[in-house]
């Protein structure tokens, strides 16, 4: 049941995270190359980061190249229906949003799997979860969502901190899986529709050295 239920939010994470990516594309007005280009690496980005990082080699997509098919179906199909959502970008900001959840406790999940510290696991959830948006969004010529002032990775975190703490806790993994997600995917959709953030830095003149008069 957990790796049929891992599978499946594995594989929505790169359905979800490539039309994320197409679009980009489709504001950019790339043609169809570029749709598949940026829905693919934003598909299958942060996942092979991960494989590389915990030395799980050949990567997932060398192993199972359907990805890389389903990647290609999704972005064609969104380069002929990405004119239909009246504000492309907000279904992409919200796209990004679940895919950004789904990938964070797959990732994390995998990463256990591979008998990772869980420490390192909740790391991998984030990579996994937040560097195919970094690139896609690099490619896009768009800031990258993590380096906006909205919550984004901290979400990334949460979600697949929860999983994590959950499995150790003895938790059944598919209750951990769905939690994670929902945690993620709320805080997430929560800082978009409500402006989150953390606190940011603030320069403070009065602790800077004063210039001394000659």
């Amino acid at each position: 049941m957990i790796d049929t239920l891992a599978a499946l939010l594995d594989w929505l994470g790169v359905v979800v995270f490539a039309t994320s990516g197409a679009l980009v594309a489709s504001r950019k007005q790339m043609d169809i190359v570029g749709f598949i280009l940026l829905g693919t690496i934003t598909g299958i980005g942060g996942g092979t980061i991960r494989d590389m990082l915990l030395g799980q080699l050949p990567v997932f997509w060398i192993v199972a190249p359907s990805y890389l098919i389903i990647c290609a179906i999704v972005s064609c199909a969104t380069f002929f229906l990405a004119h239909i959502p009246q504000s492309r970008h907000a279904l992409l900001l919200r796209f990004d949003a679940l895919g950004m959840a789904l990938f964070a406790v797959t990732g994390a999940e995998k990463a256990l799997v591979a008998g990772a510290d869980p420490v390192v696991a909740v790391a991998m959830g984030v990579i996994t979860a937040t560097f195919g948006g970094v690139i896609r969004d690099v490619l896009g010529g768009e800031r990258p969502a993590v380096l906006r002032h909205e919550v984004y990775a901290t979400a990334a975190l949460v979600g697949a901190a929860i999983f994590v703490l959950l499995s150790q806790m003895g938790v059944a993994r598919e209750t951990g899986l769905v939690c994670g997600f929902l945690i993620a995917a709320t805080v997430r959709l929560g800082a978009l529709q409500w402006n989150w953030s953390l606190p940011r830095y603030r320069p403070r003149p009065e602790l800077l050295p004063k210039k001394r008069r000659p």
